[in-house]
């Protein structure tokens, strides 16, 4: 029997070509059908179903993919997992945020003060503007009162009179009685920022013992 010296290496090259990729393919196939498993989830019933293919609500209502062996091999969550977990970050997020705010006042704090003494000063000068607020609408506010008492004398001895009130002392008594009410509420809104001023600082006072230790 002869044999071809020629083409017996290129048979050869291109059968061993073949043998290779029928193995890769088979490795491959193997490997898939190892891989290859059981998809686990809860139905809209509440009872957890199993299948070797994935539900079409697979993505949106959660559920596990198992191997074969048990193990899993990917999760995905659903709608309200998604929707807590976003919220439990939210969450996370905010009280970072608050921390990290505290953290700012804190140093703020131990920079600006080195004793509760210059606390209760800083107060002090803070109150000291809106006292001279009130006071000085109250010392206007008494001069207002008696224009508009002399004011309204005025109109009421026309009045009994019998004769007409002019104008311009109608708008007199309008514009006393307005400024008498912007001083009212000058009074008011300088004693809630003073309620204000005094809660700030025993919040700083108490901030401050808190971080120096003491009791």
């Amino acid at each position: 029997m002869r044999t071809d010296v020629r083409n017996c290496r290129p048979w050869r090259i291109t059968a061993k070509t073949t043998a290779s990729r029928l193995l890769a393919v088979a490795l491959a196939l193997a490997a898939g059908g190892a891989q290859a498993g059981m998809y686990r989830w809860v139905d809209g019933n509440g009872r957890v179903q199993y299948s070797d293919t994935p539900p079409t609500t697979f993505q949106t209502s959660g559920g596990v993919e198992m191997s074969k062996q048990g193990n899993v091999v990917r999760r995905t969550q659903s709608e309200a997992e998604r929707r807590a977990e976003a919220e439990r970050v939210a969450e996370q997020k905010r009280v970072a945020k608050i921390q990290q705010r505290q953290a700012q006042l804190d140093r703020a704090l131990m920079s600006t003060y080195t004793s509760e003494a210059e606390i209760d000063l800083a107060r002090d000068r803070a109150l000291e503007h809106h006292k001279l607020a009130i006071k000085g609408a109250r010392i206007r506010a008494e001069t207002v009162e008696r224009n508009l008492a002399e004011l309204r004398a005025r109109i009421a001895g026309i009045e009994k009179a019998g004769r007409p009130v002019g104008p311009g002392l109608k708008d007199q008594l309008a514009q006393a009685g307005r400024e008498s009410a912007d001083l009212a509420h000058t009074v008011d809104s300088n004693e809630e920022a003073m309620t204000k001023v005094r809660e700030k600082y025993a919040a700083d006072k108490a901030r401050f013992r808190e971080l120096t230790g003491q009791p």
